[in-house]
């Protein structure tokens, strides 16, 4: 794709710029265009000459300003070369989906040092948007006019083992807080797939694990400092402006750039996790039991195939301890995907090509990124790795054990671009199935459609959130909901339908009292949230 561009950018640097096709035009007509073939040779030579000049301005344009190697990101137009500026930061989010060039890339180290970059950005009207560690597939953190990460405010200030709360800065990564707890032998709650989020980024957006009895991990803060634009710092909590604290807890960085947060913690503990294949009927059988029994539980449908792998998570039983070990070892479980790898290059690929040597030190994931890298836009090869994976699984099932960090971390593979859909399913001891239903409802789709999707398509669960903007906001208390992708919504329904779930209308009052400059909003906070009352400059 690179060279594909520089070459794209070098036949237009190239091509003459539109002033001389003018030129070529204008030369043509006043030769074709001549009154006779008695023009004096004094007209020729100089239309020769005008001729000559052209080509040689062409030419020396051409040498004169040659493309560097990393011309890509290089803006090119007619005779200037405009080189890209020392000090232009490239930002991409986790999942590569995402990428901006920005000028303003601030990483405060204090409170005092976070509060001034807002205060000036917010007195001077230019944009700050609060950037964690960009897991978002979304890029919503992300934005070309200036972001501000807190990568150098990650300390833990304080631990009360007592309480079980942990107080730290808001650019600690989710995993280095694990392992800070750890000698104190306390953890959190629940976790996301994966563990590189800042905490700031991971409480702000909502995320969760899964489990019907466990809420998203919101929930777990208790307290925040949050840096405003205009009103500068102020301390949140239950107790302390409760409507605004319930707000902003997931207030996706519009409200604020959260500094400092303390979470509710729990004890360290063991999970063992039981990984086991099943199928439409059976999961619709047991669905009601298997949430009401098991801690964590998540499914993994796999499309075009009638396999839906189960995963419960669950503390040791002191009555019981399962066989640890599987039917199949590593390598038999991966020798069918390993082998579809092999087929599919001798397709894609040229014989050297096919023979790749790192093939059996690659994971399952990245087997599975590497097959469809290579024609992920056929349905057929697609279905192909969809049915390898399933046969993966089958000869993955069984029990390990392990701390709960461990646990539920889960390898997501490769690039994600994925848009989520949260949703009410009832109760525990209601559950209404329309979380089977929807699901039943997309892989009827995916097939009517001929979309060539991959596996998996993970459905998990949660219990409430009390925050406002939480997308498992309610105010029942032993509600559950249900996580899985959703297609892309158009824009105007997509605002609709976040106006009828959530308070809109506060969140953006809070917003235009915290923020009245928008200094920590970007264009798709502003589509999904439009202010239409014009601002005015806060006095």
């Amino acid at each position: 794709m690179r060279h594909l561009l520089l070459s794209r950018l070098l036949l237009r640097r190239s091509s003459a710029p539109p002033s001389s096709h003018h030129n070529h035009l204008t030369l043509l007509r006043a030769l074709s265009s001549a009154p006779s073939p008695i023009s004096s040779d004094a007209e020729l030579r100089k239309y020769a000459g005008y001729a000559l000049l052209l080509l040689g301005c062409g030419a020396a344009t051409y040498y004169s300003f040659p493309f560097p190697a990393d011309a890509l990101h290089k803006k090119a137009v007619p005779f200037k070369y405009a080189p890209l500026p020392e000090d232009l930061h490239a930002v991409s989010n986790w999942s590569g989906t995402h990428e901006v060039h920005t000028r303003v890339l601030l990483q405060p180290d204090s409170v005092e040092a976070l509060q001034d970059a807002l205060a000036a950005a917010h007195k001077e009207r230019r944009k700050l948007r609060p950037l964690g560690s960009g897991l978002s597939p979304n890029g919503l953190a992300l934005t070309r006019a200036g972001m501000v990460n807190l990568a150098l405010m990650d300390k833990v200030l304080d631990v009360d083992v007592k309480k079980k709360t942990v107080t730290v800065q808001a650019g600690i990564r989710v995993a280095e807080l694990v392992d800070a707890l750890r000698e104190h032998g306390l953890t959190l709650q629940n976790f996301a797939s994966i563990r590189e989020q800042q905490v700031g980024g991971f409480t702000q957006v909502g995320a969760h694990g899964t489990g019907a009895r466990l809420p998203p991990v919101d929930e777990q803060v208790i307290s925040m400092k949050l840096v405003t634009p205009a009103k500068g710092t102020i301390e949140l909590s239950k107790e302390k402006d409760p409507e605004l604290f319930y707000l902003a807890r997931c207030g996706l960085g519009g409200l604020g750039v959260v500094a400092e947060v303390t979470l509710q913690c729990v004890e360290r503990h063991q999970l063992v996790e039981h990984t086991f294949v099943s199928n439409a009927d059976e999961v619709k059988k047991n669905h009601k039991k298997w949430l009401s029994e098991n801690k964590h539980i998540k499914y993994l449908w796999i499309p075009y195939t009638d396999t839906i792998v189960v995963v419960q998570c669950n503390p040791p039983s002191k009555w019981r301890t399962p066989k640890l070990t599987s039917k199949y070892g590593k390598d038999e479980a991966l020798q069918h995907v390993r082998d579809l790898y092999h087929q599919s290059l001798k397709k894609y690929r040229t014989e050297a090509e096919s023979n790749d040597p790192e093939i059996d030190t690659l994971s399952f994931t990245e087997l599975r990124d590497r097959l469809l890298a290579l024609d992920p836009l056929d349905k057929e090869h697609v279905i192909r790795i969809n049915k390898a994976e399933a046969e993966y699984w089958k000869k993955s099932e069984g029990y390990r054990m392990g701390w709960s960090d461990e646990i539920l971390g889960f390898d997501c593979g490769g690039q994600q671009w994925v848009s989520e859909i949260c949703f009410l399913t009832g109760s525990l001891a209601k559950p209404t199935m329309k979380d089977l239903d929807y699901m039943e409802n997309l892989l009827q789709l995916i097939e009517k459609e001929d979309i060539p999707a991959p596996a998996p398509i993970e459905q998990r669960w949660t219990a409430r959130s009390k925050s406002s903007m939480s997308p498992a906001s309610s105010s029942e208390e032993d509600a559950i909901f249900s996580w899985v992708p959703k297609d892309k919504d158009e824009l105007a329904e997509l605002q609709a339908r976040l106006g009828k779930r959530f308070p809109v209308d506060a969140y953006n009052k809070a917003r235009m009292e915290l923020d009245p400059n928008k200094v920590l909003s970007n264009a798709k906070l502003e589509k999904l949230f439009p202010v239409l009352e014009p601002v005015h400059q806060a006095k």
